[in-house]
């Protein structure tokens, strides 16, 4: 097994020992046809280096606490049914697993139930793909009731098709009394049904979740705050943008799924508007489907905002991935990277050196205006004033325009203007009536008109 070349800038996460899951062994399998033009075997469409994509296994390892005392690439000439790895890198790395005394293993791939089963028993330790570790990250994270629902949801779905991985007491019978009673039902069959009973109750309660939410959003929307969602990959910074913005504690911290749960806050902006700021669960490369499901209700938050901030590490060797990846997912959800209400924010500038910042900037320079991104660094606060206007440009463009005339004594009613629109000026006319002009979301304009006829 080839060393990986190690890189302490993309280690994110190296546990105490006192408190590690455990020693682990992390594999990047690479097809030796897609090694040579650099890409790795997960997906040939993917422009990441094997290099690139086993310093993000490690760091989605670490995430969970696991001791990594050996990680390295796999060159494959095919992937073989059995095992995926030929007989002997299957060898190799059972040595390694036992003198290493490690009892993970990491396949930063996807592999069958049979391949899993059978790479158990040669190495004598547990054998987790990249789906069953994203997973293992998002019920540890997971903090709230429906977070830890849709975890589960997700998890027992990866399950149910593994159960031939466990041992032979599935193959048990239970059945009927008597030589006419028939096999009966097997082990295997009964935790199945036992598996699809549990999913069952978990969707009707997703069901109320998602019956929640929507209840929270109507009651926002009959007070028109804009809905300004942060997406982004895994470690881009959102929850560091999010905190710099609202003044707010929620966890930040330089590794892999550092936050899970959505959070959202109010906050307003100079010109008077008031938006809620919606933190989510970052995106990564080959998320699981099942994940992208159990999440609907989650990422309906995203795909209702009136602002999609898309937030891109610009200091990761690998960031025009990351943000093709950020793309797939949003485009799984409908939202299209043509669509108006997405701006790009590439974070942390203030890591790169001197000639990667100006090039950064002068390629953000050079976009088209109506599409230009925002170079900003959440850590020091830079750009953020140029970040603050172009939101509340973007709110304005979607927003009408009204003229309206107050009595000048109606302090409740201009009140209630400042509240659920946005004033732009107010002057005395020579009839001695207030003109007020206002810009307000083309849903509360019926409001503002019925509450102050012209």
């Amino acid at each position: 097994m080839e060393q990986r070349r190690r890189d302490e800038r993309t280690d994110l996460l190296t546990p105490a020992s006192d408190a590690e899951s455990g020693r682990a062994i992390v594999i990047e399998p690479t097809l030796k046809h897609a090694a040579a033009r650099g890409i790795s075997a997960r997906s040939a469409a993917d422009t990441r280096t094997p290099d690139a994509r086993l310093a993000e296994a490690v760091g989605l390892a670490g995430a969970i606490k696991l001791n990594v005392v050996q990680a390295g690439l796999v060159t494959l000439n095919n992937i073989r049914p059995a095992t995926f790895l030929g007989k002997g890198k299957v060898d190799e790395i059972a040595g390694l697993t036992k003198s290493l005394s490690a009892s993970v293993v990491v396949m930063d791939c996807a592999i069958s139930p049979v391949q899993q089963r059978n790479l158990e028993k040669a190495w004598n330790a547990k054998v987790i793909d990249r789906t069953g570790l994203i997973l293992e990250i998002f019920g540890r994270r997971a903090r709230t009731r429906e977070g830890a629902l849709q975890v589960e949801h997700a998890h027992l779905n990866y399950q149910k098709s593994r159960l031939v991985r466990s041992w032979t007491h599935l193959e048990r019978q239970r059945g009927g009394f008597g030589f006419l009673g028939g096999p009966g039902e097997t082990q295997i069959e009964a935790d199945r049904r036992m598996l699809e009973e549990r999913i069952a109750r978990i969707e009707v309660d997703l069901d109320k979740v998602k019956r929640t939410r929507k209840l929270h959003r109507d009651s926002r929307k009959r007070v028109p705050y804009p809905i300004v969602a942060l997406v982004g990959y895994t470690n881009a910074g959102k929850s560091t943008l999010f905190n710099r913005m609202t003044a707010a504690s929620v966890l930040s911290a330089d590794m892999l799924f550092a936050t899970l749960d959505p959070t959202l806050r109010a906050i307003d902006l100079p010109l008077g508007n008031r938006i809620i700021l919606s933190d989510t669960v970052g995106f990564i490369s080959d998320l699981p489907t099942m994940l992208v499901a159990a999440f609907r209700a989650t990422l309906e938050e995203v795909i209702e905002a009136d602002i999609i901030l898309h937030i891109r590490d610009m200091s990761h060797e690998d960031a025009g991935a990351q943000s093709h990846d950020v793309a797939k997912v949003l485009g799984e959800l409908g939202i299209e990277a043509t669509d108006r209400r997405l701006i790009e924010v590439w974070n942390k500038i203030d890591r790169l050196d001197a000639p990667g910042r100006a090039r950064v900037l002068n390629l953000a320079e050079r976009q088209a205006a109506e599409n230009r991104p925002v170079p900003v660094s959440a850590l020091s606060g830079e750009g953020l004033d140029r970040l603050i206007a172009t939101i509340e440009g973007r709110l304005g463009e979607s927003r009408l325009t009204i003229d309206l005339s107050l009595d000048p004594a109606d302090g409740a009613g201009l009140s209630w203007l400042y509240r659920h629109a946005e004033v732009l000026s107010k002057d005395m006319n020579e009839a001695g009536r207030l003109a007020v002009t206002v810009r307000a979301d083309p849903d509360q304009v019926a409001r503002v008109k019925a509450k102050f006829p012209t």
